[in-house]
């Protein structure tokens, strides 16, 4: 009959690999591969989609589809949404290449891309 010192020794050092075992587990497990992801079209709806996933960001690129607006207008037609807000989602649109700036005078008038129109159809469309 084995000494309790030495079983102690054996559950101890089982429970120490256990440990260690369950430590690198989560290390060894991988998604399962299916097949090469997403294709190019998917990515790219994917990001328009995000780039008009915000409401206000939605409504500024459909009242762009009536007519061309600089921010004071945007401002006014937005109602409550401040001129700094109102100027954060024309950047994000414009970065998102939905919308591209014409300057006149002191103004930035703000228009739709051919994206950014192909977009307002399909929003248009579900809306």
């Amino acid at each position: 009959m084995p000494s309790k010192s030495t079983t102690a020794t054996k559950s101890a050092g089982a429970s120490k690999s256990s440990a260690s075992a369950t430590a690198t587990a989560p290390a060894r497990r991988s998604a399962p591969k299916r097949g090469k992801g997403p294709s190019a079209n998917v990515r790219q709806a994917a990001e328009l989609l995000k780039q008009v996933s915000d409401p206000t960001r939605l409504q500024v690129l459909m009242l762009l589809t009536e007519k061309e607006r600089n921010v004071s207008e945007l401002c006014t037609d937005l109602g409550s949404t401040s001129q700094p807000a109102v100027s954060h989602h024309l950047a994000l649109l414009r970065h998102g290449r939905l919308i591209e700036p014409r300057r006149t005078g002191k103004h930035n008038y703000y228009y739709l891309t051919d994206a950014g129109r192909e977009l307002a159809q399909v929003v248009d469309a579900i809306v």
